[in-house]
Formats: C-alpha cells, structure tokens, sequence
C-alpha cells in the first residue's frame, strides 16, 4: 500500500511563506494528490489537489492565488507552496492519495493512503 510523508511544515509570521512536500513509497504515477488540512475544532478541508499527470488542480477559494500544488512524479513528490500566510492557514496538514483514473473533487472522502501531518502555525 502506498504510503506518504509530509514535511516542510513550522512556524511563520503573517505574509511569509511555506513549501510542504509529500513524499511517497512507491510510484506517484498512479495516484491524484490531495493536499488537505484540518484546525483545531475543524472538520478536514481540502486545499488543493493535482491529477495523476500534474496537468488538472483545483484550489479551495481560501487558498486561490496564494498556494501553488507541483508535482514531480520521478521523485515521487507532490509539493504545496504557500505564499502570503495568514493566521487561519494554522493547521495540520496532510496529503493523501486517490487511486481512481478520473479526477475526483478535492474532498477528504475521494482520498486515502493519508500521511501523519504536518504542522503549520502562522502566527507573530
């Protein structure tokens, strides 16, 4: 079973920015990549998600003009960067995967192969 790791997550002050990657066991090739976060007292949201070949994303209008999803499929990564932070990005952030050929709405129920987290805190 494909299994992802996130990283890149800590604490920045309001306006700087952030590059999470998700890093995967096996080939990415297969997998649509979602990128979805969860605050305190907040159900699971997604942010962004890239299609298999990298060619399809879609962002939460939270995030839109402020975050960018990549993927490199021969390093098996899909990055996140976020730019112009603010305090309600705070949350943990996970990526996880959808095997499904088409691409799917960026919501938590279309994914699975979730990684642990990482946090992100915007604060000054």
């Amino acid at each position: 079973q494909l299994q992802l790791v996130e990283s890149g997550g800590g604490l920045v002050q309001p306006g700087g920015s952030l590059r999470l990657s998700c890093t995967a066991s096996g080939f990415l090739d297969y997998y649509a990549i979602g990128w979805f976060r969860q605050a305190p007292g907040k159900e699971r949201e997604g942010v962004s998600c890239i299609s298999r070949s990298g060619g399809s994303t879609n962002y939460a209008d939270s995030v839109k003009g402020r975050f960018t999803i990549s993927r490199d499929n021969a390093k098996r990564t899909v990055y996140l960067q976020m730019n112009s932070l603010q305090p309600e990005d705070t949350a943990i952030y996970y990526c996880a995967a959808d095997p499904q050929l088409l691409f799917r709405p960026c919501v938590p129920r279309n994914f699975r192969s979730w990684g642990r987290g990482t946090q992100v805190t915007v604060s000054s």
